[in-house]
């Protein structure tokens, strides 16, 4: 049972892997629209044109059980 749930997340895990590559935009490409919610409102990447840098972090484990 064990080897059959580990088999099936590598293979969910190189699938998406995959999948992502196709849709990335390359360097010096313009970044496709983003719009995300916050605890500040909605954030749109169109927010912060022609500003010199923009970083896009996301922590995905910050409410997960340790």
């Amino acid at each position: 049972m064990r080897r059959s749930i580990l088999g099936s997340m590598a293979t969910s895990a190189l699938a998406a892997i995959g999948s992502i590559g196709s849709r990335l935009p390359r360097v010096g490409e313009k970044a496709p629209e983003f719009e995300a919610d916050s605890p500040h409102g909605t954030v749109r990447l169109a927010d912060y044109a022609g500003k010199k840098y923009v970083l896009l972090a996301f922590y995905y484990a910050d409410f997960t059980p340790v």
